[in-house]
């Protein structure tokens, strides 16, 4: 465990982490919410693979018995479910990323190729559901506003605010030493 960091955590949804390397390392708190992806990529490939040797040996057999439109058919078959799983693993990897350095959120969403960030001052912040209860949890402040938590169950999106809300509410552990302090200039 990285040094400066806690072993138990108040946080249902979020964990403390350290960005940066070495002494210059800042302590953040990150809630990242990922899609329920049930298979790998691989996994993926490896059964599209079996499902074209299957389909395509079967479509071999009636082929050599003097029926060559079950091969084509089979063909494109294949391109068609190669073409959904494609569309599928473009968004096995969608996911959202909070993260509170001191007094500043990112928030960062990724939904296939794209990816949007937005960056808000914790002070002006408001964390409200978007339309009412089980809703997205909408973060809005001076103009901006951001809908986040779609891949949390429904019920589960008002703890996620107000764990949001409340991390918001804390001050930030300073890793400036007190004024009153001593420091060595040299």
């Amino acid at each position: 465990m990285p040094p400066g960091l806690s072993r138990s955590t108040p946080w249902l949804f979020g964990r403390e982490v350290l960005i940066g390397e070495g002494a210059s390392a800042t302590r953040a708190l990150q809630w990242r919410l990922l899609r329920n992806c049930s298979i790998t990529p691989r996994q993926l490939g490896i059964v599209y693979g079996s499902l074209c040797a299957v389909s395509l040996l079967i479509a071999a057999g009636f082929f050599a018995q003097g029926a060559p439109l079950v091969l084509a058919f089979a063909g494109v078959e294949l391109l068609a479910v190669g073409a959904a799983l494609l569309v599928f693993a473009r968004h096995a990897a969608d996911h959202e990323t909070l993260t509170l350095v001191g007094r500043s959120l990112q928030v960062e969403q990724c939904s296939g190729s794209r990816l949007a960030r937005t960056d808000f001052a914790a002070d002006w912040l408001t964390v409200e559901p978007a339309a009412g209860q089980g809703s997205l949890v909408e973060l809005s402040s001076r103009g901006q506003s951001v809908r986040v938590g779609r891949f949390l169950r429904p019920e589960l999106r008002g703890a996620f605010a107000r764990e949001l809300r409340l991390a918001l509410r804390r001050t930030p552990v300073s890793d400036v030493p007190p004024a009153d302090a001593k420091t060595d200039t040299n």
